[in-house]
């Protein structure tokens, strides 16, 4: 059986061509018209994979909220905005709440089965770690790649799993410094250049809220990031 897709869009016709496609490429995939009928249904199952809305019925802003309910309940589960809101405000926005992605209505089917993909790949991948890669540590972090965990001092790190590929890809080359193509290529994950810094941004966040003085992650100005030795 394939995997287990949920998406909360509030226009009927649109929804059920995004249910029908997918279930074409092999997905089971769930509608929900509203994110309460989305949040009652997710408090019984979470689905393996999120797409939502920004904007649901009555609600402008529904598709944010929805976010960050299931981000209080998990960390790690993917979720992939879908709208017609393409404004810079609304990606960093969707982006800062904890999706995995942003995408706009226009893109193609086949794009959005792409992404979709990638996020799958980017869990199955963190959960067969090679044996040596299953550990990392670096002074106060702690990655364990098959638990999906990174810990500082101790305490975990509620990272997303965009967010934990990143952290994965900076820590296992401490000093080197990665551009925004190899963050993209590592993480498995097609952005652009201001998604990336929003994730980057949101990354240090979780780290400085834990302990204020974190400053492992390094711009490089012009160039990418590293993760200092």
């Amino acid at each position: 059986m394939g995997r287990s897709i949920a998406i909360v869009e509030d226009e009927p016709a649109i929804r059920a061509n995004y249910v029908e496609a997918l279930t074409r490429f092999g997905y089971q995939v769930a509608g929900y018209g509203s994110r309460p009928e989305a949040s009652r249904a997710f408090a019984l199952r979470l689905p393996e994979l999120v797409i939502i809305d920004v904007g649901l019925g009555d609600e402008p802003e529904g598709g944010f909220e929805l976010c960050r309910e299931l981000r209080a309940r998990s960390a790690t589960l993917p979720i992939l905005f879908l709208t017609a809101r393409d404004s810079d405000l609304d990606i960093i926005s969707g982006l800062r709440l904890g999706a995995d992605d942003y995408l706009t209505k226009d893109v193609s089917l086949h794009h959005l089965a792409a992404r979709i993909s990638a996020l799958f790949r980017r869990l199955d991948a963190l959960a067969r770690p090679t044996a040596k890669e299953t550990v990392v540590e670096h002074g106060p972090l702690k990655l364990e790649a098959e638990r999906m965990r990174v810990t500082w001092n101790g305490i975990e790190v509620p990272l997303t799993v965009t967010e934990f590929w990143m952290v994965h890809t900076l820590v296992r080359f401490p000093g080197q410094v990665k551009n925004r193509d190899q963050l993209m290529r590592e993480a498995q994950v097609v952005v652009d250049d201001a998604t990336i810094t929003s994730h980057i941004k949101r990354i240090r966040k979780k780290f400085l809220a834990i302990d204020p003085a974190f400053d492992a992650i390094e711009t490089v100005h012009g160039v990418g990031y590293r993760w200092r030795p």
